[in-house]
């Protein structure tokens, strides 16, 4: 299946599997090459080293194209910008603050640029800054997400831009990529599904809570970083809520230090970052000095595997998903699914034709 989207990113099929930190690792992303989709490792979450060794297990692995993710605020953006022109890598993804000098020269590169968008404003200025493509995530999605649901977010921006859309947000299978076909994407970004198979590094204590999750149960907070996050209901959350307005920015402080260690920037480096994401964007100062606390609450759960002691991001799908399937078998599953879908819907028009 050939849309806009896949001739610009080179895939074979217009399914995008997301930049989940901590889970879109290179083996999730190399999978997701070869059975067709394309997938964005979570470069956000490493140091510069990290990437460029990310990026070259992939290509051990397969000649399929696929993208990066990182954030372009944070002081060493510019080296990850030349790392991906000079490895090759097709496309990039962003979401907050991105830099118009850093989309420029990417595109100048010949790497597509396909920032993640939660609202229409923030879609509007995407393109206006160079966006190739966007991914529009509904308030379903997991993660930091918008107000506004999938159907209704796409159809404020279809008709407002020219560059191919990804519809994001209570994706799972072939029948949901018929439908967001039909309201006028070239395509789905998923994160949830992908999080739930079998090569997604997530330990399996942590998918087994998401498997067993329904919809309800799986709400929006800003407790984490002051900014409206999809998340499963837990006690870590629960914890987060009674705290303190003073309680949780002294953790955002702890949580900065400690990622600032694990990404090899500095004290200095952080504070800079926070200045950044604070004239790019609509951020207080409260949410982006609590900008840091998002990775490392989010490790606990995806890393460590102790889902009580961490924050687990989810999309309101993973309350329709029971299955751990391979990336093959889901990719594989859904075009078949969506093929059928077509078909049948194409038999049903013939059929009133004829009745005509």
């Amino acid at each position: 299946m050939q849309t806009p989207l896949t001739e610009l990113l080179g895939c074979r099929y217009p399914i995008i599997q997301t930049a989940m930190g901590w889970v879109a690792d290179p083996t999730l992303v190399a999978a997701t090459a070869k059975a067709g989709g394309f997938g964005f490792l979570a470069g956000a979450v490493m140091t510069l080293d990290e990437i460029e060794a990310g990026i070259l297990a992939i290509k051990s692995q397969t000649d399929a194209p696929f993208g990066v993710n990182f954030h372009m605020y944070v002081p060493f953006a510019e080296d990850i910008v030349d790392l991906c022109i000079e490895q090759r890598v097709r496309a990039v993804s962003y979401s907050r603050s991105p830099s118009a000098k850093s989309v420029e020269k990417l595109k100048a590169a010949g790497v597509v640029c396909i920032p993640t968008v939660g609202a229409f404003k923030h879609a509007i200025k995407a393109v206006e800054l160079g966006a190739d493509a966007l991914v529009i995530q509904g308030g379903e999605g997991g993660g930091h997400t918008g107000s506004v649901a999938t159907s209704i977010l796409l159809g404020q921006v279809r008709g407002a831009v020219s560059v191919p859309i990804a519809a994001a947000g209570g994706f799972r299978d072939g029948g949901g990529l018929v439908a967001a076909l039909a309201m006028g994407a070239q395509g789905i970004a998923m994160g949830t599904r992908f999080l739930l198979t079998q090569e997604s590094p997530v330990p399996d204590a942590t998918k087994a809570v998401y498997l067993r999750t329904p919809p309800e149960d799986i709400v929006v907070s800003t407790r984490l970083d002051g900014l409206p996050q999809r998340m499963i209901a837990n006690s870590y959350l629960a914890r987060l809520i009674d705290a303190s307005q003073v309680g949780l920015l002294l953790r955002a402080l702890r949580n900065g230090l400690a990622f600032t260690k694990m990404t090899g920037s500095s004290l200095w480096d952080m504070l800079k970052s926070a200045w950044h994401m604070r004239r790019g964007g609509d951020l207080s100062l409260g949410q982006t000095l609590m900008a840091a606390n998002a990775p490392m609450m989010i490790q606990e759960a995806m890393v460590h595997g102790r889902p009580e002691d961490g924050i687990l991001p989810s999309g309101q799908v993973a309350g329709l998903i029971d299955d751990l399937p391979s990336v093959e078998v889901l990719i594989s599953g859904i075009m078949a699914e969506a093929e059928s879908t077509l078909e049948v819907l194409s038999k049903h028009r013939t059929g009133d034709t004829n009745q005509d």
